[in-house]
Parts: C-alpha cells; structure tokens; sequence
C-alpha cells in the first residue's frame, strides 16, 4: 500500500531558491513504491501551485488535508518558523519535522540562544536589537570585536555581516534590517567549525551522527555563497578525538530537547582549539538544507544512512507522532 505524500517546497522567503533545491532532491530520493507524491509550491509572490497547476489556497488546502503525511521543504520565514506547522496542525495531517513552538523558537537566533543558555549550553555573547533600536554604549563594551550581526529571524546566512571596526557597524545593522528588522548582535567565536546532525527515529529514538567539520575559503565564514557556491569543504567525520566526538553530539542532543524538537535538528559548533574545549553553540537549523549536497544528508550518508532511507525515518516519525494522543488534543471517539 502506497503512503500519500505531498511535498510543500517553495515561500515566500529569501529561501525559496534554496527550498525547490531541497525538494528536488527529496524527489528523487522518495522511493516512489512506497509514495504517491503530490507536488504543492508557493510560489514567491504567494501563489499556491499543485502538482504544476496554480491553485487557488482552499483547494491546495484540502489536497493537503487528503494526503497520509506532509513532508514540508520550506527554508526560513513564512515557512519554517512555525506558520505552515501551524497550517497543518490546524489541518490535522501528520508532517515531517518540527512542531510550531521548535521552529518559531528556532527561526529567531536570540530566542534560541536564550534557551539553549538556560540548558546549560555555551552560547557566544550576544545584544538583540528590535526595530528602531541601538547598540548602547553599554553593550559594545561588554563585546569584543569581530561582531556578526545577524538577521535575527533569517538562514542560510542571508544578511550577515562581519564587523571588525564599530565605525561599520551602522552600515550592517542597515543591511541586516534588509532582512529581518530584529537583529543580533554577537561577537565572534573563535574556533573549528563543527555541524552536529540530530534525528529521532519512529520509537523516540534520538540519535547524533558523526561530527562535520566545515573548511572555508574565501569570505572566511560560512556564509551564503560558502553555502551554496561551493565555497567550502566538508570533513566527515571531523578529525576529533573520542571524548570531544562524544561532548558535541551530548550538546547537539541537549539541544534537540532543550528546543522540545521532532524529528530532526542541525547544530552548527565552534570548537575552541586551545584552553577549555567547551563547544559554543553557534546556531540551530530546524530544517537544514536537504540537497544531497548539503551538510544534514551527508552526515548521515557517512554514518551508512543511505538518502533515501533517511526520508523513509523522517516519514516513519512523523506518522508515529501523529499517533500519539498530544496534550490539549480532542481524541475522536469511533
């Protein structure tokens, strides 16, 4: 029996580009014996597409709410930061990923880095800045320069600068505010640059798979053209030894729950090369990039998880969470 899967890929985010990227991927790898996919798009201007035809929403909506499972492909704002989780909690259809609170609190850098510190989890030092907000004396002196500033709710480094001097920081605080018009401040960690990938399996399960390290030329950050123009390399598992190997994925794991996250998590680490060897957790993705090409499905190719098997987990969970009864939720009577 064939599992109804639709694919929601696309938004209306500065990562709509990078989303069909992951959805074209995701593609192939379904085993299409086992799916009966259905293609839903938005479109960058709002639209909604099924399978190639625009669509208007009430339709796209119950063709969602017909499927076995949603698996959501959406990278950033109006997608995932929790509203199109929330779509489909209200459409009542099981979906791969994260839930509405892990993905609205993982989409906003400053939210997360707040509760990962309540954890116990090393977090860089950092100033939010709302709309129409200044660094205050005060703050720049308790950051040491480099700072990034950050959009605080957009990924794959869409709009981060690097700031050197404070004479440029009125410079990236206006292109940050491009972006998104709350911004983070945070000095920059010194360090190996290290992705842990976090998945649960269908039994509650969670697991860490082996550490990557990330080698940049170039801008020297990982910043979007590092991403996706091939300005970096990746080295799996990281040369670590034992003991540090065993710290980033217990991090990586408090991480996971510390976000109360389903399914999947990317942490992104800098790893001090000398004195005390506490990882500082850089960022979170909730739903990190999933061409075959990206970190996420590496690590796990590497540790002998195959792409197409990995949805095939993804999946599984996401039915087997749908299964269980969930706080506040009404339980039919048959």
């Amino acid at each position: 029996m064939t599992t109804r899967l639709a694919l929601l890929y696309g938004g209306q985010s500065g990562e709509h580009e990078v989303s069909r990227r992951s959805a074209a991927s995701i593609l192939a790898g379904l085993d299409r014996d086992r799916y009966q996919v259905t293609e839903v798009l938005i479109g960058r201007d709002g639209g909604w597409h099924v399978d190639g035809r625009a669509t208007p929403l009430p339709h796209a909506l119950r063709v969602l709410r017909a499927q076995d499972v949603v698996f959501p492909a959406l990278h950033g704002p109006y997608g995932e930061d929790g509203t199109v989780a929330s779509l489909l909690e209200w459409l009542g259809v099981p979906y791969v990923g994260n839930g509405v609170f892990a993905s609205a609190a993982g989409m906003d850098k400053g939210v997360t880095k707040r509760l990962l510190a309540v954890e116990g989890l090393r977090v860089s030092p950092g100033v939010t800045l709302r709309p129409g907000e200044d660094l205050t004396a005060s703050d720049q002196g308790r950051l040491d320069l480099p700072v990034f500033v950050k959009p605080a709710r957009a990924g794959s480094s869409l709009g981060v600068v690097r700031v050197t001097d404070w004479a440029d920081l009125p410079a990236a605080l206006e292109q940050a505010r491009a972006v998104d018009p709350k911004v983070l401040i945070e000095q920059g960690a010194r360090g190996r640059e290290i992705d842990v990938a976090v998945l649960q399996h269908a039994d509650g399960r969670v697991q860490a798979g082996p550490p990557l390290e990330i080698r940049v030329s170039g801008a020297g950050f990982f910043d979007y053209d590092a991403k996706y123009d091939g300005g970096a390399v990746f080295q799996i598992p990281a040369p670590l030894d034992a003991a540090t190997t065993e710290v980033l994925q217990d991090r990586a794991i408090r991480a996971f729950h510390a976000l109360d996250c389903r399914g999947l998590l990317r942490v992104d680490f800098f790893l001090p090369e000398h004195g005390w060897r506490e990882p500082i957790v850089n960022e979170v993705n909730t739903f990190p990039g999933f061409t075959t090409a990206s970190q996420y499905p590496q690590i796990w190719q590497r540790a002998g998880l195959e792409f197409a098997d990995l949805l095939d987990i993804l999946v599984d969970g996401a039915l087997a969470d749908h299964g269980r009864a969930r706080p506040g939720a009404v339980v039919p009577v048959t």
